[in-house]
Order: C-alpha cells, then sequence, then structure tokens
C-alpha cells in the first residue's frame, strides 16, 4: 500500500545471493571429486565454501535484524504527525488518504495524533479556512479517531519541510504520515524531508 521514507530499509532480495552460491558450489565440489594429483592442494576448497557458507548466515542474520528494526517502526510508535498542506476545504485527496491512514494506525496501535496544517497565508486570508478543520475532524472521525492535537503553522513564511522538522524535533515524534501528493505538487521536499526528519516518513501513494 505504500512505502516508507527515513531509512526504513527493506531487506534485499536474496534469491541472487542464493543463486550465486549454487554457481560456486557445484563446480567446486565437482573438482574435488575428480581431482587426483597429491600435489594439488584441495584443502582451500572447504575452507572457501566454510568461509562462504558463514558469510552468507551473517548476511541473513543482518537482513533479518533490519526488517525486525523497519516492523518495530511502524508497531511501536505512540505519536503520529499528520501534516496538511493543501488549502482544499474538503481536503485533497490525498489529504484524505492520509487522514485515513493515520486514524486507522494510531487507533489500532494506541498512539495520539497531531495534525498540523501550513499554508503560507494567513487564516484571514482563506474564508474557509473553518470548513477545512471541520473537514480534518470528520475523516479522522470516520476513521475511528475521535480526540487529536491540532497546529495551525499560517502565515509564517516558512517552507511545510522546514515547518514539519522543526514540529517533528519539538514533539519527539514517532512518525509523520503524509501523502506523496504533497511531494508532487512541490509543497513538500523530499530530499529535505530525508535529510533532516528525525523520524520515520510514511509517504502513501496515490
Amino acid at each position: 500500500m505504500a512505502f516508507a521514507h527515513y531509512l526504513l530499509t527493506v531487506p534485499a532480495d536474496t534469491s541472487n545471493f542464493h543463486t550465486a552460491t549454487s554457481i560456486f558450489t557445484h563446480p567446486f565440489s565437482s573438482s574435488c571429486n575428480s581431482l587426483s594429483s597429491p600435489n594439488l592442494n584441495t584443502r582451500r576448497v572447504p575452507n572457501f565454501l566454510k568461509n562462504l557458507r558463514i558469510g552468507h548466515k551473517a548476511s541473513v542474520k543482518a537482513q533479518a535484524s533490519e526488517s525486525s528494526s523497519a516492523a518495530d517502526a511502524f508497531t511501536n510508535f505512540k505519536h503520529v504527525l499528520l501534516p496538511i498542506t493543501d488549502r482544499n476545504p474538503y481536503l485533497s485527496e490525498g489529504s484524505r488518504q492520509a487522514a485515513a491512514t493515520a486514524a486507522a494506525m494510531a487507533k489500532k496501535y494506541g498512539a495520539d495524533i497531531t495534525v498540523v496544517v501550513i499554508d503560507e497565508k494567513e487564516k484571514e486570508a482563506y474564508p474557509e479556512h473553518e470548513t477545512q478543520l471541520a473537514s480534518i475532524r470528520w475523516h479522522l472521525s470516520e476513521g475511528g479517531y475521535q480526540e487529536f492535537k491540532l497546529l495551525e503553522r499560517l502565515g509564517e513564511g516558512s517552507k511545510p519541510t522546514a515547518i514539519i522538522g522543526e514540529i517533528a524535533d519539538d514533539m519527539n515524534l514517532d512518525m509523520i504520515i503524509m501523502s506523496m501528493e504533497a511531494i508532487h505538487s512541490k509543497h513538500v521536499d523530499a530530499n529535505l524531508l530525508a535529510e533532516f526528519i528525525p523520524c520515520p516518513v510514511l509517504l502513501l501513494p496515490l
């Protein structure tokens, strides 16, 4: 459904490695059976295979550890940030999807939600501001989540990415959930998210 950004690593596919191991082992083992000259040092082959097996086991263990860490990042969190960067009074498709996902995950794992509404214009310049807040409440409640904290960062002149980073630092967040729509619309810089946000970011594809 989605992919996780901010160094939530997905274990590499080991199928190619198994294939490579098979290619190495079969020729060497058959060669060992056919070697008859006493001058050839055949002990190197078993040692090589032994080292290969040890290296492979270490690689599998490392990948399993990475997989466990990635899973923990999605389950062991207590505070989620939902940034809203569009000014559609009824929320854009991406914002609705992000709100539904945030509500479902927070409800499942008992996490708190903080919503931050971000825009360069001040509240007074947007007559449908209250309608948008009502839409946010409605979509979260539809996802089974009734209570959340609301922040408004309007008319400050700061870029949304910087605001998200500041809030993530100040509130010790465990995860940020937002739509790729914010990236495509140029409201949020994905490169800066990856570099400066101190917690995992779940970006939802449209």
